[in-house]
């Protein structure tokens, strides 16, 4: 199975506009441009203005029930997130490379008054899915509660302008409402990432507004009601597990779907060059098509080292501390892309993405690099027409 095509960190993923099929009578959204006056493109546009096209497209021809608030009902937010063709030709790029069933329960469970949690490891698409349910669903992705280590109550909750409070005391106006506060009020999706991040005591401030669907407000003796439309999306990591570990009472309130590997080598290979392209658009860099090749070996490495074992079953194998997703595939070949544009004749060659490589996997300088080597000799070495690859990872292993 699959995800989608998200990089970097926090499931990094770059961004750019949705393609444009000349043959389909798709429409590229206009460029994202900033909102501080100054017209400038902006680098990473939110979703919902990315695609902005796409979402225009659909609601037009969206005749199906919507639920209270959603800009559009749960089939054409599949659609939005799966891909497909609207009876009027017009193509939706597919945003999520998977089992359409994954994302028709998540969708069902953002119509109900169950919160969505999407578990899975690093790399599955997981912040890039809560984006883009966020903004299918409510038309913004912007309401968003980063989790880290540091994450306050205040974050979930609510805080204060002390320059309003020390000066009038406690009121409304003095308030300073979270996201998931804002979200509540006006009937939005509320989006909470890296969710076992968040320190314990912190996360369960949510267990009351999943609940109850309220947010008390002792200080001015006065609460916020959630209000129809409203629900809430986190994000968790399998390889935070032990970290700040879920309460069974607020892991009741969410409905878990987990969000799995690709599951062949043809569909990742089909994320990273959908991604890739799609990143290399926005940073004019030269097509994937020339590195269709490295793409491939890329992602070859990666689901071998992963797995422990080569494609073919025979050989066992080491794998590193690293966790050699998705998304770090895509990073690799979109600086590879970087470097054979600036550095090179614009085609991706195996010299390209060798140190990116070498830098996924040997994480731990010790342990990884003797992973590395022996997969090098073993396997790469070995395998018919990787002479210039093997060739290349020596040199940057040396």
């Amino acid at each position: 199975m699959s995800v989608s095509t998200e990089p970097t960190s926090a499931e990094a993923r770059g961004s750019g506009s949705a393609p444009a099929n000349p043959t389909s009578g798709t429409a590229p959204s206009p460029t994202p441009r900033a909102a501080d006056g100054t017209g400038a493109e902006v680098l990473r546009p939110h979703a919902e203005d990315a695609f902005a096209g796409e979402l225009a497209a659909l609601a037009a021809q969206d005749d199906r029930p919507r639920p209270v608030r959603w800009k559009l009902s749960p089939w054409a937010v599949a659609t939005y997130l799966l891909g497909g063709t609207l009876p009027d030709g017009t193509v939706i790029t597919p945003k999520y490379i998977g089992p359409r069933r994954i994302v028709e329960v998540a969708v069902t469970t953002l119509a109900t008054d169950r919160a969505l949690l999407l578990l899975g490891v690093p790399g599955t698409a997981k912040t890039w899915v809560s984006e883009h349910l966020a903004a299918a669903v409510s038309g913004d992705s912007t309401l968003i509660v980063q989790g880290t280590a540091g994450t306050p109550e205040e974050a979930i909750r609510y805080g204060w302008n002390y320059a309003r409070l020390l000066a009038h005391g406690p009121s409304r106006d003095a308030l300073v409402p979270s996201p998931v506060m804002r979200a509540m009020a006006e009937g939005m999706t509320a989006r909470v990432e890296e969710l076992t991040r968040i320190p314990a005591d912190v996360q369960d401030s949510l267990i009351t507004i999943l609940s109850e669907k309220t947010l008390p407000i002792p200080e001015l003796g006065q609460e916020t009601q959630a209000v129809r439309g409203f629900n809430l999306i986190a994000t968790a990591n399998d390889r935070d597990r032990g970290v700040n570990d879920l309460s069974s009472a607020l892991r009741r309130r969410f409905n878990t779907v987990v969000l799995p590997l690709p599951e062949s080598v043809e569909a990742e290979v089909d994320i990273v060059a959908r991604r890739v392209e799609q990143i290399g658009r926005s940073l004019d860099l030269p097509g994937v098509p020339d590195g269709a090749t490295e793409i491939r070996r890329v992602v070859t490495v990666f689901r071998e080292l992963r797995d422990g074992a080569t494609s073919d079953g025979r050989t066992k194998l080491k794998s590193p501390s690293g966790t050699l997703s998705t998304a770090e595939a895509i990073s690799v070949i979109t600086n590879g892309l970087a470097l054979a544009a600036h550095f090179g004749d614009g085609v991706l060659r195996a010299g390209d993405v060798a140190a990116g490589i070498l830098g996924a996997v040997v994480r731990d300088p010790a342990a990884d690099r003797v992973v590395w080597q022996e997969y090098l000799e073993a396997v790469v070495r070995e395998r018919d027409g990787w002479t210039d690859f093997y060739r290349a990872c020596r040199e940057v292993s040396a």
